[in-house]
């Protein structure tokens, strides 16, 4: 009888050990693996990350180097000068500068603003001081002088209300008596009515907007980059 009881006692205990192998192994088969779960991390093979992170250092992908000058003169300023397209459209300066051309502009008041291109950045500049009536002003009465007969008082009157009428939005800054003697002119209109206004307009650029342009980043700036891309 204890014999019987040892065996039975034994064979139970391997049916236990039995069953406890299988629990394992089903467990082993439904625990998935965290390397295949999504989301994770490690869901990419390890050599898979190391050529994504090589693929990412080596991109040797060309950069496009911006165009200084070429010269395209129009897509430079309007790099420089915010707000440029509709003074580059009025003023329709050529698309190559010479930085020879811009040393020009140095010599005097009069060679910048002969040329058109220095006319569109020149004003640019005064828009930046809050002036460029002065430059507005200085290009209508150029304008003006070429006007046909017919038209001389509808223009007179555009460009006095505009820039010289004491209420004037963009009132030029001139002493009282050419204020004053412009308007008389205005009953009879001729194309010289405004040549008062003009010189004095000019000569306040002259002495005060013109040295402080020579020495700004607007025309600095510009006049390196030409001297730079000469020398490529």
């Amino acid at each position: 009888m204890r014999l019987l009881a040892l065996t039975l006692k034994s064979s139970r205990r391997a049916d236990k050990q039995t069953f406890a192998l299988r629990m394992l192994r089903a467990a082993a088969i439904s625990t998935p693996r965290l390397d295949k779960m999504p989301g994770m991390f490690f869901s990419a093979p390890a050599k898979g990350l190391k050529e994504t992170d090589r693929s990412l250092l080596d991109d040797k992908t060309p950069k496009r180097r911006p165009k200084t000058f070429g010269m395209d003169v129009k897509a430079y300023l309007r790099s420089v000068i915010p707000h440029l397209e509709s003074g580059m459209k009025a003023a329709k300066s050529k698309d190559i500068l010479s930085a020879d051309e811009v040393i020009q502009w140095s010599q005097s008041l009069e060679k910048l603003l002969t040329n058109q291109t220095g006319q569109v950045v020149f004003g640019r500049f005064l828009k930046s001081e809050f002036s460029e009536e002065n430059m507005e002003f200085w290009l209508a009465c150029e304008d003006y002088r070429q006007t046909q007969s017919d038209l001389l008082r509808y223009k007179a009157e555009k460009i006095y209300k505009a820039f010289v009428h004491s209420d004037a939005v963009k009132q030029i800054n001139i002493d009282f008596r050419t204020r004053e003697s412009t308007a008389k002119k205005m009953k009879a209109p001729t194309p010289t009515c405004f040549d008062e206004a003009q010189k004095v307009v000019y000569t306040l650029m002259e002495k005060d907007s013109y040295p402080r342009f020579l020495k700004s980043n607007i025309y600095l700036n510009l006049l390196n980059d030409l001297q730079a891309n000469s020398l490529k």
